[in-house]
């Protein structure tokens, strides 16, 4: 794992998109086109907003959607299918982006994913990491060997805790209790995974990550095993690594 920390978020934002866009572009080059993961949440504000402004053909390139909550709909403001949208898809021509619709019967979105992401494999993953060291909506303690791409999660109080926080929901009680995420097997198989964790919040969690063993207590740890990994930090979450 590769750690960089940068003085401000903005400069941590701007680094992860320019690398995430120079493998986005090697992998173009070589085969023709590129298919990357993208995530959501407070962490991937500033890595977006330099992500679209990237020269990246776009056109080329096929984007899967790395979690949702259950039974959202699309227009409440914690969506993420809304927060993609209104954040990535619409500002970039992509060839395609495949969404998570937790307002579908579960068993099935996942299959229509499952059967679709096996035909993709992914060169880049864009994450990031909860408070509670989840890493996409695979909270602790995260199954770290099963091998379908997207699985029905159960959301712990701590990660609710954090969307509350964020500002996402009025309440606690608001808060889906369950979510489709990509699971965490899904998210190692991507060639490069660039992970952005801004916040003083976050320092925890990554100091676990970083000094702390590979555990599913601490689901994110797990990107220590991965050749080629990018830890993005802003000085207040790489305070005390």
């Amino acid at each position: 794992m590769e750690v960089k920390i940068f003085d401000t978020k903005d400069e941590m934002g701007m680094a992860a998109a320019h690398q995430g866009a120079k493998f986005i572009n090697n992998a173009i080059l070589e085969k023709g086109h590129a298919n990357i993961i993208v995530a959501t949440g407070a962490s991937q504000f500033e890595m977006l907003v330099y992500l679209v402004e990237e020269k990246v053909d776009w056109q080329k390139v096929s984007a899967f959607h790395l979690d949702e909550y259950i039974g959202l709909p699309i227009s409440h403001p914690a969506s993420f299918r809304k927060y993609l949208k209104e954040r990535f898809v619409s500002k970039v021509p992509l060839k395609e982006f495949y969404y998570i619709n937790g307002e579908s019967d579960v068993s099935m979105e996942c299959d229509r994913l499952n059967k679709v992401i096996a035909e993709y494999p992914i060169d880049v993953a864009f994450v990031g990491i909860g408070e509670n060291g989840h890493l996409a909506f695979n909270d602790p303690p995260a199954d770290f060997k099963i091998e379908d791409p997207y699985i029905e999660v159960n959301l712990d109080e701590k990660c609710r805790l954090q969307q509350l926080g964020e500002g996402w929901f009025e309440s606690l009680e608001e808060i889906p209790e369950k979510a489709i995420s990509m699971s965490i097997q899904q998210i190692l198989k991507s060639d490069y995974i660039l992970c952005s964790v801004p916040d003083k919040r976050k320092a925890d969690a990554v100091q676990k990550v970083i000094r702390g063993e590979v555990t599913p207590d601490v689901p994110a740890s797990i990107l220590k095993d991965h050749n080629n990994t990018f830890l993005y930090l802003d000085k207040n979450s790489g305070s005390t690594v």
